[in-house]
């Protein structure tokens, strides 16, 4: 049996490091890796610490990390990234995170997501609720789109953006004229983390890249909200989509995605 209250304390010790190392690289190059997508050398350094650190901790769990690939165990595995909104990060914008989840079969058990620049911790262990530091998190309870804040994820970049960006304008087009305010806020693990938090009513992210979402998608379980796919199915590691809302609005929020697909 996996002993979750001692592997969310290496968790949380993994991203207390990785934060360490993001404050104290105050100089750093950027390099690209893709179309419009980009990499500092703080993303490689804090990946590579973090990969040492759970290997001597938990030596027979495997890794997933955004820079350096899969290693290990492909049923239990940690979902790293080292800093969740690069490009935010690249400019100073002090939104972003490092997110660390356990994946066990398709699902998260463990969680920590630490936003270095916003002095916050969140953690998660299945069962045992979903914390900013020892603040017990509970999702919002509203019903009604108007009352809602909602984030969207980043458009998309590389091979075949032009055709998945028409969705995002058309879901754009579709909240913003019926929800309170919609957001962009650059990182999906601050965007699940504050649907966990209350902050945000929903987010979605029209993509499913395990070392952005496994940790934010527990934290929003243990909060008391509904994390789902395009389909309204419920959202597991091999999902198309992340979509995280407070249970009040799921028919809503997924009704109002189903229309844009459609």
């Amino acid at each position: 049996m996996t002993d979750h209250a001692a592997l969310l304390s290496v968790a949380r010790e993994a991203v207390a490091k990785a934060s360490g190392i993001i404050r104290s690289m105050t100089s750093f190059s950027v390099a690209a890796k893709g179309d419009r997508d980009m990499v500092t050398d703080v993303d490689l350094a804090v990946e590579d610490a973090v990969r040492a650190f759970l290997a001597r901790e938990t030596p027979e769990i495997g890794i997933l990390g955004e820079e350096r690939g899969h290693e290990g165990d492909e049923d239990l595995w940690w979902a790293l990234d080292p800093v969740d909104g690069t490009a935010n990060f690249a400019r100073g914008i002090p939104l972003c995170g490092v997110s660390l989840g356990l994946v066990d079969g398709l699902k998260s058990t463990v969680a920590a997501i630490s936003l270095p620049f916003l002095d916050v911790t969140y953690t998660a262990a299945e069962g045992q609720g979903a914390y900013a530091g020892e603040e017990r998190l509970e999702a919002s309870n509203a019903t009604k789109l108007s009352d809602a804040i909602v984030s969207i994820g980043d458009f998309a970049v590389g091979e075949g953006a032009e055709v998945k960006n028409r969705v995002r304008m058309a879901l754009l087009g579709e909240l913003g004229g019926r929800v309170q305010r919609v957001r962009f806020l650059g990182s999906a693990a601050i965007d699940l983390a504050w649907v966990a938090h209350g902050k945000l009513d929903a987010s979605v992210i029209l993509a499913n890249k395990p070392w952005d979402t496994m940790a934010g998608v527990l934290l929003v379980r243990e909060a008391g909200g509904v994390v789902v796919d395009t389909d309204g199915g419920d959202h597991t590691v091999r999902s198309a989509a992340t979509i995280a809302v407070g249970a009040g609005l799921r028919d809503d929020i997924v009704a109002t995605i189903a229309r844009v697909n459609g």
